[in-house]
């Protein structure tokens, strides 16, 4: 007779990913920009670009080491990445890395307000849970976000079309991630009044 202990467990719990501590993973997300950055004023583009491909397979090879998942937007952003630096490299021609983030972010624009024209946001996905919000309270922030990607392509363009390329990979580092931390925090009200609360537990009587 088989015992109760060797009988298979089908319902056994997978085991949740680990949360990384916020102040490495801004690094991991800022690290690569900062290389980016640093190695162009030194050493010119190309040589940066390829510090920045690099360098987002580092950030993504120790996030799945430390989670053992792969976030949505990193994976997005580094094939973008991996794409557009070989193509720089192979036309001998920075211009396809400075396309890059208006691609990525005009995918992301596109995704955004895309899936809500179908009833499906998708920001859930791309936030990876990080918020619990009701349905109106996610539409108006897809709608808001989708907007916001649309207006840093906008800038990216108009950024790498005029100024030096020293300028526009500062412009990467200290103008598109405090612009993007400003309106997040912007939409912290819209959060708040539509984030749903945990039930609380109710006391049961004997």
């Amino acid at each position: 007779m088989t015992s109760l202990d060797d009988r298979p467990k089908a319902d056994a719990p997978k085991p949740a990913g680990r949360k990384v501590d916020p102040t490495l993973k801004l690094v991991l997300e800022l690290g690569p920009l900062a290389c980016f950055f640093v190695a162009s004023y030194r050493y010119g583009l190309h040589a940066a670009t390829g510090v920045l491909m690099v360098g987002v397979v580092v950030a993504l090879a120790v996030s799945y080491a430390l989670t053992r998942r792969l976030p949505v937007m990193p994976v997005v952003t580094a094939i973008a990445v991996l794409f557009f630096g070989a193509l720089t490299f192979y036309f001998d021609n920075p211009v396809f890395i400075k396309v890059k983030p208006t691609v990525i972010n005009c995918i992301f624009g596109a995704a955004l307000l895309g899936g809500l024209a179908f009833g499906k946001p998708l920001l859930p996905v791309v936030l990876d849970s990080a918020l619990h919000l009701d349905e109106e309270g996610w539409r108006k922030l897809t709608f808001r976000w989708g907007l916001f990607f649309f207006v840093l392509a906008a800038l990216n363009e108009l950024v790498w079309r005029t100024q030096s390329d020293v300028f526009w990979t500062g412009f990467k580092v200290f103008g598109t991630m405090p612009l993007t931390v400003v309106f997040a925090l912007t939409q912290v009200p819209l959060i708040m009044r539509h984030e749903l609360k945990p039930t609380a537990p109710q006391d049961e009587h004997f």
